[in-house]
């Protein structure tokens, strides 16, 4: 694992973008695995920027998001399809056919979930997967439990994440219970793995999950057993990590 120390949230964006860029460069026809979320954001905004300059190309890109609210069609401003498009597909030129997401609109968990795995293992797996970090330590919506989840499942999501996700919505009773989420084999099988975080209140997630003990009570834990990742922090989410790399 390897830790890079961003100057603030800026500069983050900044190094993760440049990343990204380059896996784009390098295989014009790569598989991105996509997160949402607001620390992803300044990221994507630097992508279009590149793009925007003449520096990037998406036209070959295929992309695989890690989750889906359970329950949202595409065109609710909260989905993450809408958060997508909105940060990133309508706004360089890939294929909106090659942009792929749980379906959230489907009612039957096992389907949902065996659908949704047949695509990922048809586009090849994903050569680079971004990934945030929930402050219990989800990535994706793999929330703290007994045991390591391995592919596409179900999930209902616990009380924090509720609340975290409660100013997204006009009311707490609007915010989904359950979720569409890749599993923690799906994305440990990607080839690299970069983690953006920001934030003073990441601190002491940082410090659990990538120099604690490997645990699915802290599901990003299991990230120090890959062979390539990076993880991105700014000053004020490694403040609680000094002298640990």
């Amino acid at each position: 694992m390897k830790i890079i120390k961003a100057k603030d949230y800026n500069d983050l964006s900044r190094k993760a973008a440049n990343i990204i860029s380059a896996q784009i460069i390098m295989k014009p026809h790569c598989v991105l695995g996509l997160a949402t979320g607001s620390t992803p954001i300044g990221t994507y905004q630097q992508l279009v920027e590149r793009y925007n300059g003449g520096d990037l190309d998406f036209s070959e890109v295929t992309t695989v998001n890690l989750d889906e609210y359970k329950g949202l069609p595409r065109e609710n401003d909260q989905s993450y399809y809408y958060f997508m498009n909105e940060h990133l597909f309508s706004k360089v030129n890939i294929d909106k056919n090659r942009t792929f997401l749980p379906d959230g609109t489907e009612e039957d968990s096992a389907k949902a979930c065996r659908d949704y795995n047949a695509v990922i293992h048809s586009v090849g797996g994903v050569d680079l997967q971004l990934l945030g970090l929930g402050h219990n330590g989800h990535i994706g919506f793999n929330e703290p439990g007994t045991v390591f989840e391995k592919e596409t499942h179900c999930v209902s999501l616990t009380e924090r994440t509720i609340q975290a996700n409660r100013r997204f919505f006009a009311s707490e009773e609007e915010v989904p219970r359950q979720a569409y989420t890749m599993g923690i084999k799906t994305i440990m099988s990607a080839h690299r793995i970069l983690v953006v975080v920001s934030g003073e209140d990441k601190a002491e997630i940082v410090r659990e999950a990538f120099f604690g003990p490997v645990t699915p009570a802290v599901p990003a834990s299991i990230l120090q057993m890959h062979n390539e990742v990076i993880v991105i922090a700014d000053e004020a989410a490694l403040s609680k990590c000094e002298g640990l790399y």
